[in-house]
């Protein structure tokens, strides 16, 4: 029995009877379960309990056996001093004939659980645990109320604003405050999407963005920067015969940039770009070409994602052809037939999700002002949802996805709840399991 399910137990009483009785015969009333304390110590803070008759107030500790105590040493941690009870789902001191008291040797009352829970409570709960659908609730999921439903994606989506938040904040902090800069990193690694955004990382966190600025008046040599600290143009790495005039511009352009801001010790190993079943269009040189193009046409990403507040404006300073070059190749040295198509729609669409989004809701944090979070918001309600396999499992189940905050909501939902089995934490799973 997973001690979670313990928690889910507790801290809802549902237990078979209100005559709750310790291990030793002492009578318990539960007058506040207590908070689940998701830190250090014991596991509920603040309960008050009547034993005896007596009014304790104090801590919780939760275990599968009894025994788990003495495996876990907290007869030797003074922060479990304060538990003023043991609930547990299985009682084993009589197999392991050993005592379990307190740091400072009291003994403490423990309350057994197995004998009070509800059979269809637990066939409820291993039913969705044992589940071996995607999601778990798939075939109950109809049962659920809408406003149930609709309650858990908002709790799912403000999640996952704060999660992203966080990783920007990192961000910014590896930055020392430079916010631009964070744009810039942010971006870059999100061109990447998701296959190759560790590269893309690395990349922009060689390259500053100070030292492209200065140059963004001369597109090649900004793709110079970033083409040659990439690892992609080095003579090993071309495709033969990919030494056009173009490509010996770069390697020209290059060898000066990396002297002038000492990026050649910096470079990204070439083996780090994945190019195994990508579509041309999103090779990584062409999103090196395309993040180019972006950064040469706005002087401030920071100001054009946090300052444009109409999302059709916004889309459209994101769509964008690349360099010449670039329209004609999507690797080096190889001239496609037909025109390499812009960064279009779907692309920029992904970049407010992925980039201006979860950069609002960390500028949120920074300056204590939530009206940025709820700009976020605002932007993802007014995007058309994200199209995968894991939205249309949700489609046919009946979800309803019309929005990115409703895309985004259902795959964390999936990620964070139903791929790790936490019904238990989810509204909709809680709700199946307590019918």
């Amino acid at each position: 029995m997973p001690e979670v399910f313990l928690y889910f137990i507790w801290q809802y009483q549902y237990v078979t009877t209100t005559s709750l009785v310790t291990t030793d015969g002492e009578k318990v009333q539960v007058l506040h379960p207590g908070f689940r304390n998701y830190n250090a110590g014991p596991d509920f803070t603040n309960a008050r309990l009547l034993i005896n008759e007596v009014e304790w107030v104090g801590t919780v500790e939760m275990h599968t056996h009894t025994s788990d105590w003495l495996t876990h040493r907290h007869q030797h941690d003074r922060a479990y001093d304060n538990v003023i009870l043991h609930v547990v789902w299985q009682d084993d001191r009589a197999t392991t004939g050993r005592r379990v008291d307190r740091a400072n040797g009291t003994p403490l009352p423990t309350l057994e659980l197995r004998k009070l829970i509800d059979p269809d409570l637990l066939a409820r709960y291993a039913n969705l645990n044992d589940s071996p659908q995607q999601i778990p609730c798939a075939d109950q999921f109809r049962q659920v109320s809408p406003l149930r439903v609709t309650s858990m994606l908002d709790k799912a989506m403000l999640q996952r604003l704060e999660r992203k938040a966080t990783h920007v904040q990192q961000i910014a902090e590896q930055t020392q405050g430079d916010w631009e800069e964070t744009a810039y990193r942010l971006l870059a690694m999100n061109m990447g999407f998701k296959i190759n955004a560790e590269p893309m990382a690395q990349l922009s966190r060689a390259v500053p963005l100070k030292a492209i600025l200065k140059h963004r008046d001369v597109l090649v040599q900004v793709e110079a920067m970033l083409f040659g600290t990439s690892g992609l143009l080095d003579s090993d790495e071309l495709p033969p015969g990919a030494t056009d005039d173009y490509v010996t511009t770069l390697q020209r352009e290059y060898r000066f940039l990396a002297a002038k801001y000492d990026l050649a010790d910096k470079q990204v190993a070439a083996h780090a770009w994945k190019w195994g079943r990508l579509r041309p269009a999103n090779f990584p040189t062409l999103r090196l070409a395309q993040l180019a193009r972006l950064l040469t046409r706005h002087a401030s990403l920071f100001s054009l994602f946090v300052g444009t507040t109409d999302v059709e404006q916004l889309l459209k300073s994101l769509q964008l052809t690349p360099g010449e070059y670039w329209q004609s190749h999507y690797r080096f040295g190889k001239r496609t037939e037909k025109a390499v198509p812009a960064l279009g729609l779907n692309a920029a669409e992904n970049i407010v999700i992925n980039t201006v989004v979860p950069l609002l809701a960390a500028y949120a944090h920074h300056r204590g002002q939530p009206a940025y979070i709820d700009r976020a918001i605002r932007l993802l309600e007014q995007l058309p949802a994200e199209k995968n396999r894991l939205t249309e499992s949700w489609d046919t189940l009946g979800l309803g996805i019309q929005t990115a905050f409703d895309s985004q909501a259902a795959i964390e939902l999936y990620n964070e709840f139903c791929s790790q089995k936490k019904c238990l934490s989810c509204q909709i799973g809680a709700a199946l399991i307590k019918k």
